[in-house]
């Protein structure tokens, strides 16, 4: 079974680092320490604060293995290399929506780096996908759940 890639930014590889970093030494103490202190509670057969800890510590071990697996398997966007001009994962766009005058900007980041409420899409996304590999002043049409429409490519960077 072919395994995942998963796309990153450079930025956004060193942002997992530093989130594994903290999760594996500050965040981790804290739960252990928290661990403790529900466990001298006494009896844990009822002890929600000790039920607690044990999910918080879950979780924790499971988005450490997550964030492990994600950088063990990425692909570092290179955006120096890309073509100039044309859309690729690492490129801010600048897009003209058919029928509209507003141009509105997005930056093609891997899934896991995906934020919509800073313009990141991700390249796993209708527009992106639509749009990848595609040149400046192209008009494309982008299938999205909501139905299709026209997009035209006004700046790559």
């Amino acid at each position: 079974m072919k395994q995942k890639e998963f796309f990153l930014t450079s930025e956004g590889f060193l942002e997992l680092e530093t989130e594994l970093n903290y999760l594996k030494t500050d965040k981790r103490e804290e739960v252990l320490n928290t661990l403790k202190e529900a466990r001298s509670l006494g009896d844990l057969s009822e002890n929600s604060e000790y039920d607690n800890a044990r999910e918080e510590q879950g979780k924790l071990e499971g988005r450490i293995k997550e964030i492990e697996y994600i950088l063990e398997h990425a692909v570092i966007i290179n955006e120096e290399a890309s073509e100039k001009g044309v859309v690729n994962i690492g490129s801010t766009v600048k897009l003209q929506y058919e029928g509209e005058d507003d141009i509105e900007e997005y930056k093609i980041v891997g899934s896991q780096e995906a934020d919509p409420f800073n313009n990141k899409i991700s390249n796993e996304s209708p527009i992106a996908h639509a749009i990848l590999n595609k040149k400046i002043g192209s008009v494309v049409e982008v299938s999205s759940p909501d139905g299709v429409y026209k997009v035209k490519i006004i700046d790559v960077a």
